[in-house]
């Protein structure tokens, strides 16, 4: 047997020898064809990895007659291993066992790389059913077939016969086979639906382009249907944004899961634009409208998982390209905002250093950091701790980012010259406490901040620089005065965001280079960590050694000393330096903190934090 194709799922390394493998398969006496309870829990025993008194309460209770296939009955039981490791029975733990007991590779299904579209061409949706496997590679010369029941044959030579490839079985989750059976061939089938509608033809001209996507109706059932999957599928892997991306003659979806884009499938050209207007419609944007971008939001909820009924926020944003519009749509999660300090990658003494600054009576705080690097997530889990019923907190935004019943939000709207100087000149006179401005862009809008601060109210902005001392750096550019600056700034915090370890796979990692670690941690000096950490891969992050992400931290405070080079408007360097003089933690500095501490690697740090040169 060769090895599977690594591009059709994830498949774990089995540490058991092909030889060794055949020799167990000869020396267990399978069941003849479907896999039974009474097999299971024989076997189960002699391995030791049931214990007796636990076989004896499954045949007690009923297990043989229960409804469901054997592995997922038992697994349902919760029992644990009798030997000392007393591993839990669980359904991984079972599907690995036999597969190691019919000789077979053990293979997870990761529907991100499945094409499901290629897949469901080599059998019916029935035949699947019927002999409970799943098509889940297609190569040059074979295809790979996961099955849950690796003692069944026979299906195989049929396969053969007709594909003519050479079959590949592995075995897989029993849950799994059931569901993306039904998953997969009920897409590719209103796929194929929605582009029987009628085929979208090659163009030659702009001005063909922004027609294509119009033979499919944006309310055909079959377009409905794979909106609604998308979106829900983009829930259960956590994605923060879905790309719909339009090219010549196919569309192609992408999710954004932990910071990093992954291909979910491709569509026809006519069907991705279906897609695109359906969800523009949701979001109550213009359908006909093609040419120019537009913004829209939706409100949705959850529908199935550990997260059912919950209610999320999804905000539009389309964009005229050659070959159609892209659509983006980023999702925003309201219990995501309400984190502690700690998930925000705060260390105990910046969570009381921002503290202190969120609860000034006045003054501006500023954010910064470029796109995608957490500032929304910061400002909003602040604002919702500190919206409580005696204050007044007020935003003017660019779009709105998520709608909050605790806050008065305004939306900039360009079209009418309402801008973020404008909208705030208006907040002025309605008598708030707190004031959060999307972004600070232009002298106006600096101007308006400042006044606002002097007047006695506490502003948050952000900015879109690369560190804290270049916030300070770019308000002086901007023209606001140094002697307002430094009369109305409290500090500056700079963040970025990084992937984090899995915490069920990583493993110990080869020690660091002492000039990289000097390099990472320049102009201060650190002792390198005697254990550091390296993804390893596993079910729970998808193979990809990281799950979630946090915050790097780097916080500049407006000291004496600071204010002094302010006045002098003096160069970034310098400003940097007495940074770091007063106390300031650089990114990369808090990035070797979370290294120390097995939170991260080397490499996603220095991909992430830019160096702090002085």
């Amino acid at each position: 047997m060769s090895a599977v194709p690594k591009d059709g799922a994830v498949l774990l390394k089995n540490t058991t020898s092909p030889r060794e493998m055949a020799a167990r398969a000869q020396a267990v006496q399978a069941p003849p064809g479907r896999v039974n309870s009474g097999f299971v829990i024989k076997q189960l025993v002699a391995d030791g990895l049931l214990s007796a008194a636990d076989a004896e309460r499954f045949k007690i209770t009923g297990g043989r007659e229960r409804a469901g296939h054997p592995l997922v009955v038992l697994a349902e039981m919760n029992y644990r291993s009798p030997q000392a490791d007393r591993q839990l029975l669980d359904l991984e733990t079972l599907t690995r066992w036999i597969a190691e007991k019919a000789a077979i590779p053990y293979f997870h299904i990761d529907p991100l790389k499945v094409d499901f579209t290629r897949v469901v061409d080599v059998m019916s949706s029935s035949y699947a059913t019927t002999y409970s496997i799943l098509p889940v590679a297609m190569g040059t010369n074979e295809v790979t077939i996961a099955t849950s029941e690796p003692f069944l044959t026979g299906w195989d030579r049929e396969i053969e016969q007709i594909t003519k490839k050479t079959v590949l079985r592995v075995v897989a989750n029993p849950l799994d086979v059931a569901r993306y059976t039904i998953e997969f061939f009920k897409l590719a089938q209103q796929v194929r639906g929605a582009a029987k509608t009628g085929n979208t033809p090659l163009v030659s001209s702009f001005e063909q382009l922004v027609e294509l996507g119009g033979k499919v109706e944006a309310n055909d059932a079959h377009v409905i249907h794979i909106v609604d999957w998308l979106l829900q599928y983009a829930f259960d892997q956590r994605a923060s944004d879905i790309h719909l991306e339009p090219r010549r003659e196919f569309g192609v979806a992408r999710f954004r899961i932990d910071g990093v884009l992954h291909q979910v499938y491709q569509v026809p050209a006519g069907v991705m634009g279906a897609m695109t207007s359906r969800i523009k419609l949701l979001g109550r944007m213009d359908v006909v409208e093609k040419r120019r971008p537009q913004d829209g939001r939706i409100k949705t909820k959850v529908s199935t998982g550990i997260n059912a009924g919950r209610e999320v926020e999804i905000r539009l944003s389309t964009l005229p390209t050659a070959f159609g519009e892209k659509l983006v749509m980023r999702i925003f999660d309201p219990e995501v905002v309400v984190r502690s300090y700690a998930e925000l990658g705060f260390a105990n003494e910046e969570a009381k250093l921002w503290e202190n600054w969120i609860h000034r009576p006045s003054g501006i705080v500023l954010v910064t950091g470029p796109t995608g690097s957490g500032k929304t997530t910061t400002l909003y889990s602040t604002l919702k701790q500190l919206a409580t019923d005696e204050v007044n907190v007020s935003t003017v935004e660019d779009p709105i980012e998520m709608v909050d019943p605790a806050l008065n939000q305004m939306q900039v709207q360009h079209g009418i010259d309402l801008g973020f100087a404008d909208g705030l000149r208006a907040l002025m006179r309605q008598d708030p406490d707190i004031i959060m401005v999307g972004e600070i862009r232009d002298k106006e809008t600096a101007d308006m901040a400042v006044q606002a601060a002097l007047t006695g109210h506490l502003v948050f902005s952000t900015l879109h620089t690369n560190d804290a001392a270049s916030s300070v750096a770019r308000l002086l550019e901007l023209g606001v005065p140094n002697y307002l600056v430094n009369a109305t700034l409290v500090g500056i915090l700079a963040q970025r965001l990084i992937r984090t370890l899995c915490p069920h796979c990583k493993a110990l990692g080869d020690p660091i280079d002492p000039m990289l670690w000097k390099e990472l941690v320049s102009p201060w000096r650190s002792n390198i960590p005697e254990k550091v950490y390296k993804p390893v891969g596993c079910l729970e992050c998808r193979n990809t050694g990281y799950m979630r992400r946090t915050g790097l931290i780097e916080m500049l405070v407006m000291t004496d000393a600071m204010r002094a080079l302010v006045s002098n408007a003096t160069d970034i360097v310098k400003l940097r330096g007495q940074a770091a003089r007063d106390g300031l933690r650089s990114l990369r500095l808090s990035g070797a903190q979370k290294i120390a501490n097995g939170v991260t690697t080397m490499d996603e740090v220095l991909k992430a934090a830019p160096p702090f040169t002085t």
